[in-house]
């Protein structure tokens, strides 16, 4: 299951269970996870692909030159680029994949909620204005954790407390996301609206619902 999304100046995809699994973005990833990397990138038709050494905090970094399906080139959260054609990309499996994009450049997120709470958006959107100026940016939230499942301690509730998307025990994590997103002033905020904890088995890999040994999906985007 891969969710195409058309932005104006970009195209953002989300891949899942019948992708493959894509493998984390430390340690040396076996046979299989190579063959998933190499059997996307081929079905996408783009030359090259980075993503990050993703650490759950708040640095955006502009991505580097990549040779075919490239990981762990830079310790960040967000990734972008002003290349056209020049493919970025997150590995998750409940944390939101996010694509922000205008004309000449786009920035591609991993967003948990240490992420949101260290910034992740803000930093990336502030990097990608130095990028385009002051165009309109438009941003889709991809398949995450959902306000329907997403259960976390006091703690959690606490640091998104001025978002209202608390509800009981669980935290609406898309919702936190896009009210960052139009704070930063992103104009245009869509969300897939994919709950990967609840979501009809074998569609897509959940670290909350499979555990520790689940697979890892991607976000992924490039500028048209």
């Amino acid at each position: 299951m891969s969710t195409l999304v058309e932005l104006r100046h970009a195209t953002a995809v989300f891949t899942g269970v019948a992708e493959g699994d894509l493998g984390r973005t430390s340690g040396e990833p076996g046979p299989e996870i190579l063959a998933s990397r190499l059997r996307l990138l081929e079905s996408l038709d783009v030359e090259s692909l980075s993503v990050p050494e993703q650490v759950h905090g708040g640095e955006a970094a502009i991505a580097v030159p990549a040779r075919g399906y490239e990981v762990g080139a830079i310790d960040c959260d967000a990734l972008l680029t002003a290349t056209a054609g020049q493919a970025l990309a997150v590995h998750v499996a409940d944390c939101l994949p996010i694509v922000v994009a205008g004309d000449g450049g786009l920035a591609v997120i991993h967003a948990g909620w240490r992420g949101l709470y260290a910034g992740v958006i803000e930093g990336a959107v502030e990097r990608l204005r130095a990028l385009t100026g002051e165009c309109t940016l438009e941003a889709v939230i991809g398949p995450g954790a959902g306000g329907c499942c997403y259960e976390v301690g006091a703690d959690v509730h606490e640091a998104f407390a001025g978002y209202g998307a608390s509800h009981g025990r669980l935290l609406d994590l898309p919702a936190v996301a896009a009210a960052k997103l139009r704070a930063a002033g992103v104009e245009t905020v869509t969300d897939v609206d994919l709950c990967t904890i609840c979501a009809q088995p074998g569609l897509l890999f959940s670290h909350r619902r499979e555990g520790t040994g689940t697979g890892r999906q991607a976000g992924i985007a490039w500028l048209r």
